[in-house]
């Protein structure tokens, strides 16, 4: 198959190339799309057989539910069975934006999208190109990340090329996304909310408006359980080579921890490894000559390392090594977002001493 490739505007993308793609959306065919999030990789939501070809070229388990993306806030009800009333100032505040919410769906929302489950995951992107795409579709578009199963989710649409080339009918490129790890999911089914996947909507802001927020635990689902959102069950986010973390929350602190990685590198070089950090500006400065870098940006900027993520993890496909270090953030605010990843994309973690 020939992989149509278009480059966009992310605001006012050409209405010729969204209608071209909306008409492959509306024939049964994927299209990778830009969001401020993540690229996702979009098929009619309200089609079985479409959407069963996203699980085919992502070589994504069944049991993983998808989140159907809508143009509009009004279309919230033709996809959902009722909206609580609580919810309505968080959709004020947070739609269009890096912001999931799971709620009983409504007949017209096929099975394979929910994983069978009695709950549909919904969001409204802010992205101008994402919604234009979706309102020339005239269908919800079911889409999880445009990557192959359990790597890291793409950033840029580069990144969709080297995993869904020849997979799919077409990528539209707008250029890197904004936020750069994938949205939050909210359980509005559970008492009290319960957030399944952290993001760019952060429990602190959520907790700004509810009376009780919690998070789910950071181990994934068992074998036997179907997740209620995606990113809950399944290794993802990793790159080709075992990935260490070492978690910033140590009681060692950031020195101790640095440390703790500084020597963990310098053994593996002695080992005769090839050896990759994925760490922050500060303490790039500190690792020995002979280090594969992928640097996400200074510790004080939490919002600038989870934008640079993925693109980091994926720097080692193209600069393969033996075995990839990666410094860990505090867990606070974006940081329990890029944690939460990293924690998925780990081989193994050293916690601090």
């Amino acid at each position: 198959m020939k992989t149509l490739f278009y480059k966009i505007d992310r605001d006012r993308p050409d209405p010729r190339i969204m209608e071209e793609a909306a008409d492959i959306i509306r024939r049964g065919g994927l299209v990778a799309f830009p969001t401020e999030t993540v690229y996702g990789l979009g098929a009619n939501g309200l089609d079985a057989a479409a959407v069963a070809r996203i699980f085919e070229a992502k070589g994504r388990p069944a049991d993983n539910p998808l989140i159907l993306h809508i143009a509009d806030r009004e279309e919230l009800e033709e996809w959902v069975t009722a909206v609580p009333e609580w919810l309505e100032p968080l959709l004020a505040k947070f739609w269009p934006g890096p912001f999931t919410v799971v709620l009983p769906h409504s007949d017209a929302v096929p099975d394979i999208v929910t994983a069978g489950l009695d709950t549909v995951a919904v969001r409204l992107p802010s992205l101008g190109a994402a919604r234009e795409l979706i309102r020339a579709a005239g269908v919800p578009i079911a889409a999880p990340s445009a990557n192959l199963s359990g790597r890291p989710s793409p950033t840029t649409a580069a990144a969709v090329m080297a995993d869904m080339e020849g997979r799919i009918e077409m990528v539209l490129d707008a250029g890197p996304c904004e936020v750069g790890l994938e949205s939050t999911v909210l359980d509005c089914v559970s008492q009290p909310p319960t957030i399944l996947r952290p993001g760019g909507v952060t429990q602190e802001m959520l907790a700004a408006h509810l009376s009780q927020v919690r998070a789910a635990g950071r181990q994934n689902v068992d074998d036997k359980t179907v997740p209620r959102a995606p990113g809950m069950k399944y290794r993802h986010y990793a790159p080709a080579a075992p990935l260490v973390l070492f978690p910033a929350g140590s009681a060692a602190g950031w020195t101790g921890v640095a440390q703790q990685l500084v020597q963990a590198v310098a053994g593996a070089l002695q080992a005769g490894k090839t050896v990759g950090a994925v760490v922050s500006d500060e303490l790039a400065a500190l690792l020995p000559s002979g280090v594969t870098l992928a640097i996400y940006g200074s510790r004080e900027r939490p919002a600038e390392n989870a934008a640079g993520l993925y693109e980091a993890l994926r720097f080692f496909d193209e600069h393969p090594v033996d075995v990839i270090f990666a410094e860990g953030v505090r867990e606070e605010g974006i940081g329990r977002a890029l944690m939460n990843r990293l924690y998925k994309a780990a081989s193994s973690v050293r916690e601090g001493m």
